[in-house]
């Protein structure tokens, strides 16, 4: 059994290392005169775990979807190229949008989906802890992006809107 101290700590410092990154882009962006365009970035779902612990807490275990990656990592033999990068846009955190997952390597903290596939980039709310800088109340249409008719067949859906995951 772990030393939920040492979790907790690891945890402190890798959320204080994102924060420090997080920071040190922003930094760059409006030196570089470009953080009007990429005003939000994906930031991870531990950044948000900080101010968010029960929120995030419930996400990590009620959620289908959090380790969904791995569904699609098994499947990606058998898809062509064009095919699992479509799947990739549901089954990881922001990708094909700017600051969102690119790779493992590149961007493990978005592997996973997670609260920003629903509530959008929290760069800005996780700066400024201010509610308007990241999406608040949701509606089945944030979730009917990926959860469409094609989709919601092939398992079965209830969005955590209504299922409790908050």
């Amino acid at each position: 059994m772990k030393n939920p101290i040492v979790v907790r700590s690891v945890l402190s410092v890798r959320r204080a290392a994102l924060r420090v990154l997080l920071c040190f882009f922003c930094m760059y962006w409006a030196a570089q005169g470009i953080a009007s365009e990429v005003d939000r970035i994906y930031v991870g779902s531990e950044v948000c775990g900080e101010c968010h612990e029960h929120e995030y807490e419930n996400f990590h275990t009620y959620a289908k979807k959090v380790h969904s990656y791995d569904n699609i990592m098994k499947m990606k033999n058998g898809l062509s190229v064009d095919e699992f990068k479509k799947c990739l846009e549901c089954h990881t955190t922001g990708y094909g949008k700017p600051g969102g997952f690119i790779s493992e390597e590149e961007t493990p903290h978005l592997k996973y989906p997670g609260c920003e596939v629903c509530h959008g980039p929290g760069s800005l709310h996780a700066e400024s802890e201010d509610p308007d800088d990241i999406v608040g109340s949701l509606s089945i249409k944030q979730c009917e992006h990926c959860h469409n008719a094609e989709r919601v067949a092939d398992f079965d859906y209830k969005p955590f809107i209504y299922g409790g995951a908050h």
